[in-house]
């Protein structure tokens, strides 16, 4: 008989085990479940005679048989009509530091990228594919969002990062702490005229909060604080390039720009490169997201980062606790130094 026409050795069940330690099958499950109502003696006789025979608990099974699946759901929102290349790379590292977070608590990640409508499905606990969901991404995809939030309002067990929603159990940068750090650097280095390049009236809720901390941080270092630059661009990159030339074509002052995200400043960087102003000489730029990229921009990008993997572990708690225990959370964050500033 060839290797290939062998037998399949038969797989060792509970009812295997039940026979070599002499009880029922029901006291097999109970046993290694770690029920209460099974003596310490029995326990162990049990427990020897699965070693013996090598078998192996199904956890995911006893999980689904007590109302628990060991699964994270993670949606990630894009914009409709574009993929998933197309996401901001933060919402990338987000996602990457929730799946760590969500291994670290034992349990699996689930992840689905959503844009479209018939796309949409956030019932993850009611179906039992899930124990709880994380959303993250755009804030820019309004049907999406409004689709979540109905989610949220018939199902617990759901948080939020990039939420246009104040009355969603969301996660969130300290913004207003990261633009009053961002404005503090400019202004030790030297910086007096700084401008915030954002949308504080879009559905970026935290770019709201951003320009808020821009606002405290001027008020409290004696200097003025301006309204803030917004202008029309496909993507961030295209909108801070924008931006940017508007100011310098209008004549405008600034020695400083704190911008309300990294790609934004990523492009800006550009354009003043291309007009032969000098960063951080003439002008010091500060971002806000921690993108890896900025590390290779010209010149590197200082940014304000938030606790990645805080971030996670928040996100991961608050879709897993009860009402009861999920207060809307913030993640500190850092100022990540580089050469963009003086």
């Amino acid at each position: 008989m060839s290797s290939s026409d062998k037998p399949e050795p038969r797989r060792v069940t509970s009812i295997d085990v039940a026979e070599r330690a002499g009880v029922s099958q029901s006291t097999v499950s109970r046993a290694l479940a770690g029920s209460e109502t099974i003596t310490e003696a029995t326990r162990s006789r049990v427990e020897r005679a699965a070693a013996e025979l090598g078998y192996q608990v199904n956890a995911r099974a006893a999980g689904l048989r007590r109302g628990e699946t060991g699964t994270i759901a993670i949606v990630v929102i894009g914009r409709d009509g574009e993929g998933p290349t197309a996401i901001n790379p933060f919402y990338y590292s987000l996602l990457g530091s929730t799946c760590a977070a969500a291994a670290e608590a034992g349990y699996e990640a689930l992840v689905s990228f959503q844009a479209k409508p018939e796309q949409f499905f956030g019932h993850y606990v009611a179906r039992r594919h899930a124990d709880g969901v994380v959303v993250i991404g755009t804030a820019t995809n309004e049907a999406a969002w409004d689709y979540f939030r109905t989610c949220a309002e018939e199902a617990p067990r759901m948080a939020f990062w990039g939420s246009p929603f104040d009355d969603s159990v969301w996660v969130r940068s300290d913004n207003r702490a990261g633009g009053q750090l961002a404005v503090e650097r400019l202004v030790q280095g030297g910086a007096k005229h700084i401008v915030f390049v954002g949308d504080p009236t879009s559905s970026q809720r935290q770019f709201r909060e951003r320009y808020e901390g821009y606002r405290s941080a001027m008020e409290a270092a004696g200097l003025t604080p301006g309204e803030a630059v917004v202008s029309a661009g496909e993507d961030r990159v295209s909108q801070g390039r924008n931006a940017t030339a508007q100011m310098v074509d209008s004549g405008a002052r600034f020695d400083g720009l704190f911008f309300a995200c990294d790609a934004m400043a990523l492009g800006a960087l550009e354009e003043l490169a291309a007009r032969g102003i000098s960063v951080p000489d003439d002008v010091a730029v500060i971002g806000f997201d921690g993108l890896g990229s900025g590390a290779f921009s010209a010149p590197p990008l200082t940014t304000v980062e938030p606790d990645f993997a805080l971030a996670g572990r928040l996100l991961v708690e608050t879709a897993l606790a009860s009402e009861a225990e999920r207060p809307e959370r913030r993640v500190a964050v850092h100022l990540v130094e580089r050469a963009s500033v003086r």
